[in-house]
C-alpha cells in the first residue's frame, strides 16, 4: 500500500515535470533537424547524410543530456536546488565571496552563465512560438502574411498573463506535454515503419563517418545539431520545484524515447522525400491532422516559453538576494507555492526583447542562427563549476575528476566552437546581451562594495558610538529598529538621527539581513541575537538565496528567543543614499553612472523588506563615489 502511494506520487511529480522542465527540449523537433540541412551549410539531403546527422543527434542526446545532465550534473544539487547560481554558490562554499573583495573566478563564471541564460530566455519564446505558427504556412500559403502578427499576439498574451501566475494554468501543462510527446512519438513510429533502415542511425559509426567525409561542411552542421540540446540546462535549473527523481524518470520513460522516435521519423521522411526538408516536422503529420498539430505545437511552445520566463524570474530573484542585482519588485503569485513569483521589470524586458527578435529576424530559420551560442557558453561554465564541486565538495580523486570532466568539456568545446560560426548571422545578439548583463551585475556588486567600504570606514564601531551618545541623550518610549548592512557597524540613519533630532528610542534594535550560500534556511535558524549594550540588541537574520526577506516576520520569530518587539510600537529607520558619480578612484566614470542609474531605479528597501510604510523613517544622505 505504501509503495503504491509512493508510485502514484512519483507519477504525479513526473507529469508535473513534463510541463515545467521539458518544454524547451521537447519542442526542438520543430526546427532542429531542418536547421542541420540549412542551405548555407551545403549538405545534400542524401540517405548517408541523413543517417549521419541523425546519429550525431542521437548520441548528442545520450552524451550531453543523459550522461552529463541527468546522471551527473543533477547530483550537484545545492540542498535540492539547481541552476547556475545555485551551482556557483555550492562550488564557492569553501571560500565564500566577500562583498569587499574582488570577484573570484567562480563568481565570474557563475555570473557569465546566468547572464547568457537571460539571452536564452528571450530567444526561446521567439523561436518556439514562431516555428509553431509557421505550420500554418504548410497548411495554406494564405497564412504567410499572418505568421508574424499571430506570433506577436500570442507572445503579448503570454507575457500579459504572467502577473496572474501559473498556479492554475500550470495544472494543464503536464497533460498537454504528455499528449505532445505521445503524438510526436506516434508520428515517428509511423514514419519509421515505412523506412525501417533509418534505424541504422543508432550506430555511432554513421555520425563519425559523416564528420570524416564532410570535414569542411560538417562543422557548421554541429550548430544545428546543438539545437536539440538547448533545453538541457532547464533540467538542472528546475530541479528545485520538480525534484531530481521525477525529472530523471520523465526523461528515460517518456521524453528521450519520444524525441528519438520523432527525429528518426523525420529522418525516414527525408530519406523517402528529400524535398520535405522545407519543414519535416509538419510534413510528417497526415494532412488531415495538420491544423490540430499546429494548435498542439502552439500550446507546447507556449509551455516551453513559460518555463524559460519562470526560470528568468527565479534567476533574477536569486541574483537580487545574492547582491548582483538591485532591489526589484517581486510579487508572489501563489499563496500555496512559494516559488511562483512575478518580476514586473524582468517581464517587460523579456517582452520587448522577444517581440524585437521576432520582428528583426522574421523567420524561425533566421532566429536559429542566433540560437545556441548563449546556451553553449552556459554549458561550458556548468562543466567547469561541477568540476570544482567534484574536487572540493565531493572530494573526488584528481585523476578520476579530470578524466570525466575532460570528456564532457571536449563535447562542450566542440559545440561551442560550432556555434561561434553563428556570430555573423545573428549569434552576436545573445553575446551582446549577455556581456551587457554581466557588466550590469558586476557594476552593481562593485558599487555596493565601494559604498560598503566607505560606510564602514566613515562610521565608528556601534558599541563605541552607543557608549558615547547614550548617557546624555533624550530617550522616548518604543522600539527603534535600524537596518544595517554589517553587524557591529554604526548605521548612517542612527548617526544622522542623533545629530539632527538628538533623541533615541528606549529600546534599540540593529538588524542585519544575511544571505547564505544555500537555497533555503529553516525557521529555527532564522534569527541570531547578540546584546550590544543596555536596551540595545543586534539581530542577524539569515536567509537562503531563494528565500524572501521579511523583517516583521523576523521580529515575530525573536519572541521564541525571549525578545518581544511589539510591531505597533516600533519605528524603522533606514538610510536613503543618493549617489553622485565622480572621477574618484573606484570604478570607471561610465560604470559609476550606471550604478547611480540602477540605484535610483531600484525598489525602496522599505518595500523590499516588507516594512509597514507608515512606521518607516528614511534619512537621506548624498554620497560621492
Amino acid at each position: 500500500m505504501e509503495q503504491a502511494v509512493k508510485d502514484r506520487k512519483l507519477s504525479i511529480l513526473t507529469l508535473t515535470a513534463l510541463g515545467i522542465v521539458y518544454g524547451d527540449i521537447g519542442t526542438s523537433p520543430l526546427y532542429a533537424l531542418r536547421m542541420c540541412f540549412y542551405e548555407s551549410h551545403g549538405i545534400a539531403v542524401s540517405t548517408d547524410n541523413v543517417l549521419g546527422v541523425l546519429s550525431l543527434i542521437i548520441w548528442s542526446l545520450i552524451l550531453v543530456v543523459t550522461l552529463k545532465y541527468i546522471m551527473f550534473v543533477m547530483q550537484a544539487d545545492n540542498e535540492g536546488e539547481g541552476g547556475i547560481l545555485a551551482l556557483m554558490a555550492l562550488s564557492g562554499r569553501q571560500r565564500p565571496p566577500r562583498i569587499h573583495g574582488r570577484l573570484g573566478i567562480v563568481v565570474i563564471l557563475g555570473l557569465i552563465g546566468a547572464a547568457f541564460l537571460y539571452g536564452d530566455g528571450i530567444i526561446t519564446p521567439a523561436i518556439s512560438v514562431l516555428s509553431a505558427v509557421e505550420g500554418l504556412e504548410i497548411a495554406t500559403p494564405l497564412f504567410s502574411s499572418y505568421v508574424i502578427p499571430i506570433t506577436v499576439v500570442i507572445l503579448c498574451l503570454l507575457f500579459y498573463m504572467q502577473h496572474r501566475g501559473v498556479a492554475k494554468v500550470g495544472k494543464l501543462f503536464g497533460p498537454i506535454m504528455l499528449l505532445w510527446f505521445s503524438t510526436i512519438a506516434l508520428l515517428g513510429v509511423m514514419s519509421i515503419g515505412q523506412t525501417p533502415h533509418v534505424l541504422f542511425a543508432l550506430n555511432p559509426a554513421y555520425g563519425i563517418r559523416f564528420l570524416v567525409h564532410n570535414a569542411a561542411e560538417a562543422f557548421p552542421v554541429l550548430g544545428g545539431v546543438f539545437l536539440v540540446l538547448t533545453g538541457a540546462e532547464a533540467l538542472y535549473a528546475d530541479m528545485g520545484p520538480c525534484g531530481k527523481r521525477p525529472i530523471q524518470v520523465g526523461w528515460f520513460a517518456i521524453v528521450l524515447p519520444a524525441l528519438l522516435l520523432q527525429y528518426l521519423g523525420q529522418g525516414a521522411l527525408l530519406i523517402r522525400d528529400p524535398t520535405a526538408i522545407a519543414n519535416p516536422f509538419y510534413l510528417l503529420a497526415p494532412q488531415a491532422l495538420l491544423y490540430p498539430m499546429v494548435l498542439l505545437s502552439m500550446a507546447a511552445t507556449v509551455i516551453a516559453s513559460q518555463a524559460m520566463i519562470t526560470g528568468a524570474f527565479s534567476l533574477t530573484h536569486q541574483a537580487v538576494q545574492l547582491g548582483y542585482l538591485p532591489f526589484l519588485r517581486i510579487q508572489h503569485t501563489s499563496a500555496q507555492h512559494i516559488g511562483q513569483i512575478f518580476v514586473p521589470a524582468m517581464n517587460q524586458a523579456l517582452l520587448v526583447g522577444t517581440i524585437g527578435l521576432v520582428l528583426l529576424f522574421g523567420a524561425s530559420s533566421h532566429l536559429a542562427a542566433a540560437y545556441g551560442i548563449a546556451v553553449s557558453i552556459t554549458m561550458l561554465i556548468t562543466t567547469l563549476l561541477v568540476y570544482r564541486v567534484a574536487r572540493y565538495v565531493w572530494h573526488w580523486n584528481f585523476l578520476v575528476t579530470t578524466c570525466v570532466m575532460a570528456l564532457f568539456l571536449s563535447v562542450d568545446a566542440v559545440f561551442f566552437s560550432a556555434n561561434i560560426l553563428k556570430i555573423p548571422h545573428g549569434g552576436w545578439m545573445p553575446l551582446v546581451l549577455g556581456l551587457a548583463t554581466v557588466t550590469l551585475m558586476t557594476t552593481w556588486h562593485r558599487g555596493r562594495a565601494i559604498v560598503s567600504g566607505y560606510l564602514q570606514s566613515a562610521a565608528p564601531p556601534l558599541a563605541e558610538f552607543l557608549k558615547t551618545v547614550t548617557p546624555g541623550i533624550a530617550r522616548v518610549p518604543g522600539y527603534g529598529v535600524f537596518l544595517v548592512q554589517h553587524p557591529g557597524a554604526t548605521p548612517l540613519a542612527l548617526a544622522q538621527n542623533v545629530r539632527h533630532n538628538k533623541v533615541l528610542h528606549e529600546h534599540l534594535i540593529f538588524l542585519t539581513v544575511v544571505t547564505e550560500a544555500v537555497p533555503h534556511l529553516p525557521q529555527q535558524q532564522r534569527c541570531e541575537l547578540k546584546p550590544i549594550a543596555k536596551d540595545a540588541q543586534q539581530i542577524i537574520a539569515h536567509y537562503g538565496f531563494m528565500d524572501t526577506p521579511d523583517v516583521p516576520d523576523v521580529l515575530a520569530h525573536c519572541r521564541k528567543a525571549g525578545l518581544i518587539i511589539p510591531l505597533t510600537e516600533t519605528t524603522f529607520f533606514l538610510s536613503r543614499l543618493t549617489f553622485l558619480a565622480t572621477p574618484k578612484p573606484g570604478m570607471a566614470l561610465w560604470r559609476e553612472k550606471m550604478f547611480v542609474f540602477l540605484s535610483r531605479n531600484s525598489q525602496r528597501a522599505s518595500s523590499f523588506f516588507h516594512l509597514p510604510s507608515e512606521q518607516v523613517v528614511e534619512i537621506g544622505l548624498v554620497l560621492e563615489i
